[in-house]
């Protein structure tokens, strides 16, 4: 019985669609989904129905695709808030877990660990001290870069993403201290946790929309000991401060290697090394 993981699957990607249907079943083992299974719900379903189907238990945490809203005729524009709960009542009617559900203990070999999806977003906080933080934006348009969240991923009902993600970095906070301080912790986020850890060498100024620096002293208040993310298309494993961090993602074609099967892109969280 092993612990997978992997982020950024872009099913609306024909490649990477192909890619996930050709899966083995592992009838044993649990699987963690990192966030950006595809842009729109009905990718996202597709993709949810498959893997529960290979898997005994999936757990899923959104991505900034996940909530993008994509208006089509015959189809309710959720955004913000509630398409975020449509994603979860649909997770939730496959047995999927996310992050409003309890937290649950692994229950397979490598100790007994509490896996914590959570839902954090991003505040433009990632950016250089010297940057205000509401200069980042800007920061990043100077050099080109403008993430499609700014008109496709809607705050809805908060009045920026900024303030829904202290709402949720508060909300998770809550519930990270609810734990017995001696449980290790697998917490699975779909952002990287430290700004460090946000580091894209050919869009350097992308790194507003990565993370929030509300998360980095989360390592040090929790006994959390595996953090998975993705989000940033750069698979590595970092150790800091004897906190190993999983950046599982795939990514789009261009970024994985067609000649390999998919299995060999599921990182092994648990037993691990």
């Amino acid at each position: 019985m092993k612990l997978y993981a992997i982020s950024d699957l872009h099913v609306g990607q024909p490649d990477n669609r192909a890619a996930l249907q050709t899966l083995p079943r592992h009838p044993d083992d649990w699987l963690i989904v990192a966030g950006d299974i595809g842009d729109t719900v009905e990718q996202i379903t597709w993709a949810l129905d498959l893997l529960v189907s290979r898997f005994a238990q999936v757990l899923w945490t959104p991505g900034n695709h996940d909530l993008w809203t994509l208006p089509r005729p015959g189809f309710p524009a959720l955004a913000g808030e509630a398409l975020y709960r449509h994603l979860v009542e649909i997770c939730r009617q496959r047995g999927v877990l996310t992050p409003e559900d309890p937290f649950v203990r692994w229950p397979g070999p490598g100790g007994a660990y509490v896996l914590a999806p959570t839902f954090t977003l991003y505040d433009y906080s990632f950016r250089p001290d010297h940057i205000a933080v509401d200069q980042a934006v800007q920061w990043a348009e100077e050099a080109g870069i403008v993430c499609t969240d700014e008109h496709l991923l809607h705050p809805t009902p908060y009045p920026s993403r900024a303030a829904w993600c202290r709402q949720r970095c508060a909300y998770t906070e809550a519930r990270l201290d609810t734990l017995v301080p001696a449980d290790p912790i697998v917490l699975i986020n779909h952002y990287p946790l430290h700004q460090d850890h946000a580091r894209l060498p050919l869009i350097p100024r992308f790194m507003p929309w990565c993370g929030t620096r509300l998360t980095e002293h989360w390592p040090r208040r929790f006994n959390i000991q595996v953090v998975v993310h993705g989000h940033l298309h750069i698979r590595n494993t970092i150790y800091r401060d004897g906190v190993r961090f999983e950046e599982v993602s795939l990514g789009y074609p261009r970024q994985w290697d067609r000649h390999r099967p998919l299995t060999s892109y599921l990182r092994e969280i648990l037993p691990g090394q």
